[in-house]
C-alpha cells in the first residue's frame, strides 16, 4: 500500500510538471507522451502536414499515425525518453498514457533514446506482431523492413506469440516467420548510418538546450532553483523552439554521450572544460557558445562506435 500510495503521487507530481506551462513556453502546449518535437523535411500526420512551427503545438494522438516522406521527425514519450522516426517512415500511436506508453512501428525505422526511466513506466513498441518493453536506459533500435529489433544499450523484453526473449546490449533480434527465436549479437558500427548520427546530433543539440535552459532556474542557495521550477521532466526551450529534459539532480548522460543537467548541477560547477580553443576552467552559468558540454563515454559500443563528441569537452 505505501508503495502503491508513493506510485500515485509520483505520477501526480510528473503530470504537473507536464502540464503546467510558465511564461516563458511563449503559448507552446504542456508536453505530453505523442508531442512532436522536431519536424525536418515532409512529413505528416493523416492528412496534417507537418512542419517546423510544429514542435510545441502539434501531438500525435492516440490511434493516428505518422508519415514520413524524405524527411525525419523526432516525438516526446515519457520524461527522458526520445522516439525519433526515419525517412520513408511511419509509426502509430496505441497509448499516450504516462504509465502505459506503446508505439507501433508500422513501417521503416525508428530509434528509441532513454535517459530516466522507472519501473512505474511501461514503454512498448509494437513491430510485426511481436510487443517490445524497454527495461533501462539505453538506445534501441526497430527496423520493419529487415524485420529486426536492436539494443545498442540497455535491456529489453520481447514477446512474440508464445515466446518471451531478453535483449540486452548490442544483441539483436530477427523476427522469423517460424521456428524459435534467438538473440545474436551485432556490430554496432554496421548500423551507424546517417539516420544513427542525426540522432546523436539531435541528442548533442537537447543537451545544449537543456544547459541553457537549466541557468534560467538558478537561484541564490543549493536548494533554490529560481522561478518556473517544477522538478524533472519536459522545459519547453524558447531560444532553441523544442522541449529538452531536464532532470531533479545530478547529470543524466545519453547513450550518445551529451550530458544533461539538473539546475543544481550547473549551479555547483565549476566544471574544467579544455576544448580544441584551450579555454579554461568556467561555471556553467559563464555562458558562451555553444551551450552544451559533451561527454566521451568510455569505449563508446565496445568495439570504437559512436563516442559522441571529440574530445573531453566541447566549447
Amino acid at each position: 500500500m505505501v508503495k502503491r500510495s508513493y506510485f500515485i503521487l509520483t505520477l501526480g507530481f510528473v503530470l504537473v510538471i507536464m502540464g503546467t506551462t510558465s511564461a516563458r513556453a511563449q503559448n507552446a502546449h504542456a508536453a505530453r507522451p505523442g508531442s512532436i518535437n522536431y519536424v525536418e523535411g515532409k512529413a505528416s500526420i493523416g492528412t496534417q502536414a507537418l512542419g517546423s512551427n510544429s514542435p510545441g503545438f502539434v501531438e500525435l494522438e492516440k490511434n493516428q499515425t505518422l508519415t514520413t516522406e524524405d524527411g525525419k521527425v523526432e516525438i516526446l514519450l515519457t520524461p527522458g525518453i526520445f522516439l525519433r522516426v526515419a525517412g520513408n517512415s511511419s509509426v502509430k500511436m496505441v497509448s499516450p498514457d504516462l504509465a502505459n506508453t506503446e508505439v507501433e512501428i508500422v513501417g521503416g525505422r525508428a530509434i528509441v533514446e532513454i535517459l530516466d526511466i522507472h519501473k512505474e513506466n511501461n514503454i512498448r513498441i509494437d513491430l510485426n506482431d511481436t510487443n517490445t518493453k524497454l527495461l533501462n536506459k539505453g538506445l534501441y533500435g526497430f527496423d520493419a523492413g529487415e524485420n529486426q529489433i536492436r539494443v545498442f544499450k540497455g535491456k529489453a523484453e520481447v514477446n512474440a506469440k508464445d515466446q518471451k526473449i531478453t535483449l540486452s546490449g548490442e544483441h539483436e533480434l530477427t523476427l522469423n516467420t517460424g521456428g524459435k527465436l534467438k538473440a545474436q549479437g551485432f556490430d554496432t558500427r554496421k548500423y551507424e548510418d546517417d539516420f544513427f548520427r542525426w540522432c546523436a546530433l539531435r541528442s548533442g543539440y537537447l543537451s545544449e538546450a537543456g544547459v541553457d535552459e537549466a541557468r534560467l532556474y538558478i537561484g541564490y542557495g543549493p536548494t533554490w532553483y529560481g522561478p518556473g521550477w517544477y522538478g524533472p521532466g519536459w522545459y519547453w526551450v524558447p531560444n532553441f523552439f523544442v522541449y529538452t529534459f531536464i532532470p531533479a539532480d545530478g547529470v543524466f548522460y545519453s547513450p550518445f554521450g551529451w550530458g544533461f543537467y539538473s539546475p543544481i548541477v550547473v549551479y555547483r560547477s565549476p566544471f574544467f572544460f579544455f576544448g580544441y580553443y584551450g579555454h579554461g576552467p568556467h561555471r556553467f552559468e559563464e555562458f558562451h557558445y555553444p551551450y552544451g558540454h559533451g561527454f566521451e563515454p568510455r569505449g563508446g559500443f565496445h568495439g570504437g562506435g559512436f563516442h559522441g563528441p571529440a574530445g573531453p569537452g566541447r566549447h
